[in-house]
Parts: structure tokens; sequence; C-alpha cells
């Protein structure tokens, strides 16, 4: 099953802050009451409170993983929670790029810090919504897929089913698509695996 809901919406994304090239340093300045993204130094808007069951999938699946990781090195994480993506080895200040997943789990510890992280998870969870969709599948994802991110899942909640890129080659392969059904195993995170039955009740 292919996802099909924001297949028309070509022309919706995040609101872009300005158009000027933006750094980490400024992003910490701005304002706490509004949420950004950078991403290749361009500010990106963070939708409003989304629908009810975004955060009610990210829970379910931040709850499973965190259970599953219990005495293991690898450690999860749900927004807000800052992932700066250098491009080499550029100082904090000067890197353009921090995001914030929905879902993310890290197994190097070395990458946290007391700012979040730097460098990439080595999995990640977005729930789309029709305000998010183009801006995930497109822009986020590319940043993702550069920064060598091993596995991403967008999660389309009004189809039903995920989409699972995998990295090869240092790029993502053609995605898997799966029903919110069973249980789908997480490929580069051994033993860890979602219920999806227990998502996606309700």
């Amino acid at each position: 099953m292919q996802p099909t809901a924001f297949a028309s919406l070509s022309a919706v994304s995040l609101a872009k802050r300005d158009t000027a090239y933006h750094t980490y340093a400024e992003y910490l300045s701005w304002h706490a009451d509004l949420r950004y993204e950078l991403i290749d130094g361009t500010a990106y808007l963070m939708s409003p409170a989304p629908l009810r069951i975004h955060p009610e999938i990210v829970g379910e699946i931040y709850f499973q993983v965190r259970a599953a990781l219990e005495g293991k090195p690898c450690r999860a994480y749900v927004a807000p929670f800052d992932v700066r993506l250098p491009k080499a080895d550029e100082a904090d200040d000067r890197v353009d790029t921090v995001v914030q997943p929905d879902l993310l789990v890290v197994c190097n510890e070395s990458k946290l810090d007391e700012r979040g992280m730097r460098g990439a998870p080595d999995w990640i969870v977005e729930v789309l919504s029709q305000a998010t969709a183009v801006h995930d599948q497109t822009i986020k994802l590319g940043a993702y897929e550069r920064a060598g991110v091993r596995e991403a899942w967008l999660v389309h909640a009004n189809d039903r089913v995920v989409s699972v890129y995998r990295l090869q080659d240092r790029v993502f392969a053609r995605p898997a698509i799966h029903e919110m059904k069973g249980v789908l195993a997480v490929g580069v995170l051994a033993d860890l695996r979602v219920d999806w039955e227990r998502v996606a009740r309700g």
C-alpha cells in the first residue's frame, strides 16, 4: 500500500523565518516561545500543536522503545530534543542544520551533551501531518540522509502506513512501505521492534 493522504500537498510546507542564512549560534538566541528547525542555514517555523493522534503515536512508540532499550547502551528521546548535524568538523556555532525528530535512538553516547546531541542518530521516526508532510518527506529527509542517519521511519497516520528508509552506500534506498499492522523490526537495531497493534489502537 502506498501512502496517499498527502500526495496533493506539494504546495504545503512549513513557513520560513526569513531568507537569511542562519547558524546554531543564532538559533540559540531565538525566542523560546517559537520553535524552529534549521536546515542548511534556512530556519523553518515548526507547526503548531498537532492533532491528538500525533503525540499518541509518538508516545506509544517511545514507551515500547524505551522498555526494549532498558539495560542497553542505546538511548531514546522525543522532541523537543536538538540534533545538530554538522557537515564536517565545524564548531557548533557554525553548524547550520539543527532538527528535532519526533523520536530518535542514538547508540553512541559520545554524541550526547547537555544541549542534545551532535551527529546523526541511528534511527529516527517522524509522524507526518498535513502541515509537515512535504517538508518531512523532502527537505528534512534529505538532511537525515546527508548526515548519515542509518534508518528513518515516516509514519503516515491517516493512511496507517509507515515508509522505512535505510541507508545504503550513503543514500537512502527506495523505501519499504508497511501497513501499521503486526510487529515491525528496526533493521539497524537488533531486537528492537514496534508493535503497531498497540500503537494504532483506537
